[in-house]
């Protein structure tokens, strides 16, 4: 069997997501079992997060335009009319001229618009002594900032990351209905492959280091494996040893046997597990031109090359594309570390380091990071945020089309 017209990379690409379809059978998890999973539903706020309107600091719940004109050498001053505990309603209101106390994450006081940090203020007996003026809005998070009541949170298709978790949570959700999990089957071949537990090898003999790399990969996806052990080279064995893992899994992954070898049987084998079958015979790739693709009646099957190093690199290079699309998974073409250059100037203070959360576009050949603009306690950041860029603490920001580092969270 000689191989096919190669492929290039997009190419190759191009044809993962052209045939490879996902699974349909879904199951509702409990949101603390969901992690990895991929929803198989949008999912639609039922309220406002927050519930209410919320201080993001230790403070005092003020009216802004009281505070203005303040500072260390003139400072302003506030009665101090109460208290707001934690868990509790806000009723008394805030008047002209008036303070209350809250802590971070509680209740705004009705008739306030904004908290002065207790870094910023002190009581001396019931008066507070305002070193600070703060604008309307400051070190608060209004009613619905981070989820609106009837927005779409999350669509079909996401993966179920931490984040997405805290925000299902956040909404009081405790089950999703997802995609199941997926089941792999794993079979090496050839005369010379051997358990990779045995200790003294013959001569000529190689242990079965592709079952360990395989296997690391796809549970790391959060998938299962099942391993079928090791074929010898003989086209009646391989291709019933084939069957019977290809009919136990969602895929069929086999590795030893996609050259053009007289004794390399693997496509022949996978030509007979089902229609329409092989669809990529070599990649321009190095390593790993020898690399097979196909589908047998719905079934992605992959056959890798032998050599450890060209099997692990193309696993992780296509396999993971195959399962992500199985998985039903949104696939977004975006890389996984990258330089990317900033869309706006973003100050920093010196001596501290700064963790922007940022959204990826590709422009012009280029990738951009434009900073998620929103308060800290927003999880909603995490969930629409690609990367994190960091501004170290020796810099004082950065200028707009500057290139920085970004750590990718998708």
């Amino acid at each position: 069997m000689q191989f096919f017209k190669v492929k290039s990379v997009e190419e190759t690409f191009a044809l993962i997501e052209e045939k490879i379809g996902k699974i349909t059978e879904t199951e509702i998890r409990p949101l603390d079992e969901a992690l990895h999973y991929i929803l198989a539903e949008d999912v639609t706020a039922g309220e406002h997060v927050p519930g209410f309107d919320r201080s993001t600091v230790d403070g005092y719940a003020v009216i802004a335009r009281d505070t203005y004109g303040s500072s260390e050498s003139m400072p302003g001053f506030l009665n101090v009319a109460g208290e707001v505990h934690m868990g509790e309603e806000a009723k008394k209101p805030v008047g002209r001229g008036e303070a209350i106390y809250v802590p971070t994450g509680g209740m705004l006081p009705p008739g306030s618009d904004s908290v002065l940090m207790i870094e910023h203020c002190e009581e001396i007996g019931g008066l507070l002594n305002t070193y600070k003026q703060i604008a309307p809005g400051e070190n608060v998070i209004r009613k619905g900032e981070d989820i609106k009541a009837g927005e779409v949170l999350l669509s079909e298709g996401t993966r179920m990351r931490p984040q997405e978790l805290g925000a299902l949570a956040a909404l009081g959700i405790s089950e999703v209905k997802v995609y199941r999990k997926l089941k792999a089957a794993y079979l090496s071949s050839g005369d010379e492959i051997v358990p990779f537990e045995t200790k003294t090898l013959e001569t000529g003999q190689i242990r079965d280091i592709n079952y360990l790399t395989v296997k690391g990969l796809v549970n790391e996806w959060g998938i299962d494996l099942i391993y079928g052990g090791i074929t010898r080279d003989d086209y009646d064995e391989f291709a019933r040893k084939a069957r019977e893992m290809y009919e136990q899994a969602d895929c069929l992954i086999l590795s030893g046997g996609s050259s053009v070898g007289t004794k390399d049987y693997t496509t022949e084998v996978i030509q007979s597990l089902g229609d329409p079958g092989v669809f990529v015979h070599g990649i321009s790739i190095k390593p790993g031109k020898p690399t097979i693709l196909a589908v047998a009646d719905g079934k992605p099957v992959i056959g890798l090359p032998g050599h450890p190093a060209s099997a692990m690199i193309i696993f992780k290079l296509f396999g993971e594309r195959v399962f992500r699309r199985l998985k039903g998974e949104k696939i977004e073409h975006k890389p996984e570390r990258i330089f990317a250059r900033i869309v706006k100037n973003i100050a920093s203070s010196p001596g501290r380091s700064d963790y922007i959360r940022v959204r990826l576009e590709e422009k012009d050949g280029e990738w951009w990071a434009e900073p998620i603009i929103g308060k800290s306690g927003l999880i909603t950041t995490l969930v629409k945020s690609d990367g994190i860029v960091e501004i170290v603490s020796e810099k004082e920001g950065i200028s707009q089309g500057e290139y920085v580092p970004v750590i990718l969270t998708r």
